[in-house]
């Protein structure tokens, strides 16, 4: 079968199609023949080597998240799941392939209303989304940031955060961005590609902000966490500026830092947030938004765009 290979650690001029042999399921395992590769921007941080995230032995098959038929399942597996339209994740890598194993106990069936493309979106995104969401406890009334908020995860919160009844503030890096985000859902939309947009943020809310949502970190987050007010939670859940931000103790004083983790690592605890996010989804509660796709030897360019924030929603390989 065709794949992408991250040969080393660097740019995403090390992602390379190669041949490599078909995966055959083990035990408790399916193969799934892919249709859709989810690509996140944790993909990225792997294949450059960066220090936040697990470290990958090269070369390997990144991905962690596909869509796609089950073709074949091994001992143990119920045969009914043969011919199954289903996501699933990989086991944090092997998707960007055009066959990738999954364990049965991962696999969630495509409902009714939905794409495989919007299924598969939702995989990563649509967890975090919800996750992040409930740990930030954001009241009815409350001001809350979302950041990034055109992208995959930020564009799910802004409407998760909209439909809770509070104020969104939506801060993205260009204005179709923040049409998009505004579209969403969104009360207000900051741009925070340049220099004055924590005054103009200041202006929208003197009385401090509630929830901070920062999938971003970097020096977003020094501007952010002063403009938090006391009793305020802020949300660190990802790092889309290329660093997780160092914290000022002083601007941290009085205040809720909420990690990543707190929505959960393990797959019992992950598994059902997926389903309440494809639930949600095929019920037409949440919008899922594609934005672009690439097939799978152009995965290169699909990491490209990632890290130039470049990219609107979701971003997936299509095999």
């Amino acid at each position: 079968m065709r794949a992408v290979v991250a040969e080393g650690p660097g740019g995403p001029g090390t992602l390379r199609v190669r041949r490599v042999p078909d995966p055959w399921p083990g035990p408790g395992q399916v193969r799934i023949s892919v249709a859709c590769a989810n690509v996140a921007f944790l993909d990225t941080a792997l294949r450059a080597g960066r220090p936040f995230g697990p470290r990958m032995a090269f070369p390997y098959v990144p991905g962690n998240g596909v869509g796609g038929v089950v073709d074949k399942v091994g001992a143990g597996v119920d045969p009914g799941w043969r011919g199954a339209r289903v996501v699933s994740v990989t086991g944090g890598s092997g998707g960007y392939a055009e066959f990738a194993l999954a364990r049965d106990t991962d696999l969630h069936r495509v409902p009714g209303g939905l794409t495989m493309a919007e299924a598969t979106a939702l995989l990563g995104d649509g967890r975090t989304a919800l996750g992040v969401h409930r740990s930030g406890k954001a009241r009815a009334g409350e001001t809350v940031v979302v950041t990034a908020a055109a992208g995959g995860v930020g564009g799910l919160l802004v409407q998760l955060a909209a439909a809770s009844g509070t104020r969104v503030i939506a801060l993205a890096g260009s204005e179709a961005k923040l049409a998009h985000a505004v579209a969403l859902g969104a009360h207000a939309a900051v741009e925070y590609r340049g220099d004055g947009w924590a005054g103009r943020l200041r202006d929208l809310a003197p009385d401090g902000l509630d929830v901070v949502f920062d999938g971003v970190g970097a020096s977003v987050t020094a501007e952010l966490l002063p403009l938090t007010r006391a009793g305020g939670r802020y949300v660190r859940h990802g790092a889309a500026g290329g660093r997780l931000a160092d914290l000022d103790e002083n601007a941290v004083h009085g205040k809720e830092i909420v990690p990543l983790f707190a929505i959960g690592r393990t797959p019992e605890q992950l598994f059902p947030l997926v389903a309440e996010a494809l639930a949600l989804a095929s019920a037409g509660r949440l919008l899922v938004t594609v934005g672009q796709t690439f097939p799978l030897a152009e995965a290169a360019a699909a990491h490209a765009a990632i890290e130039a924030r470049a990219t609107v929603g979701k971003t997936l390989l299509l095999p």
